[in-house]
């Protein structure tokens, strides 16, 4: 018996919203991708903690981003912003957090490229303050790639004033491979490479992709906030150990010149608004 008009109707009305609930999931790349998420902006009003006068930088303002590289053999997340999803008002509107703001979820920002936060196998932080890991408890599922001195650090008690201890509590539990080394290759192949670069916390590092097409690239965690604070040699006045943060600058520059690099700083608020955005992405 053919179906009749009317049941072959009913039946769309069933499949069509399943169809939307079940976004496309991206396979694998064929080679390492980097994806950049808008996670807000800090608005801060002056760069004075960073020994910087309102001349000498274009805006005191930085960004906040977020990066996903997807990888043929697993996906990583390098920072996750600072305002969590679940803190984004119920009815629309932007997320705020301190001097912070964001218009647009992390997962929504993710499912737009056909990722949701199971996706992700390894999660790793530039460091642990509070602009870098609000959406860490996202990402309890995946593998925590971290120095021990940063993750005693973040346990602490009482908390450091400069992090939000509830937006990665969930990390506690997580499987987590501390990091010892100097480097360590996350995918066995030399195209995405964790740093240490200690000085501005404990356990602080940074990122190097090794990208077919765009080529060597260091993202920066918070070895520096501006690109005058960059070029002018200017030191925050907070740094957790200030010699360290010296003697990390050093070791990464020459690092950047060794391998023919790309530092993009991820708080530069000019030049990260150069940079092609998710779901736009670099390979």
């Amino acid at each position: 018996m053919l179906p009749t008009m009317k049941s072959l109707l009913a039946l769309l009305a069933v499949v069509t919203p399943l169809a939307m609930a079940q976004p496309h999931k991206a396979p694998p790349p064929k080679s390492p991708r980097l994806y950049i998420f808008d996670c807000g902006t800090i608005n801060a009003t002056d760069a004075s903690g960073y020994r910087l006068t309102k001349e000498e930088v274009a805006t005191p303002k930085m960004s906040m981003e977020c990066f996903l590289i997807a990888h043929p053999k697993g996906n990583l997340m390098w920072d996750v912003g600072a305002i969590p999803d679940s803190s984004f008002p119920p009815g629309g509107g932007p997320g705020t957090l301190r001097n912070a703001v964001a218009t647009k979820t992390l997962t929504s920002q993710l499912a737009e490229i056909g990722y949701a936060p199971a996706d992700i196998n390894f999660l790793a932080l530039s460091h642990f303050h509070w602009d870098h890991v609000g959406n860490s408890n996202l990402f309890a599922g995946a593998t925590w790639l971290t120095p021990k001195a940063e993750r005693d650090f973040m346990f602490s008690e009482p908390p450091s004033p400069r992090t939000e201890p509830a937006n990665f509590s969930a990390l506690k539990n997580s499987k987590t491979v501390f990091l010892t080394k100097d480097e360590y290759d996350v995918f066995g192949d030399g195209t995405v490479v964790i740093r240490a670069a200690p000085g501005h916390s404990p356990g602080h590092q940074v990122l190097y992709l090794k990208l077919a097409k765009t080529g060597p690239v260091v993202l920066s965690g918070d070895l520096y906030h501006y690109a005058e604070e960059r070029n002018l040699n200017r030191l925050p006045t907070s740094e957790f150990n200030v010699d360290q943060t010296v003697a990390s600058r050093a070791a990464v520059e020459a690092y950047l010149k060794k391998s023919g690099s790309q530092l993009w700083i991820q708080h530069d608020f000019n030049g990260s608004a150069k940079l092609k955005k998710s779901p736009l992405f670099y390979e």
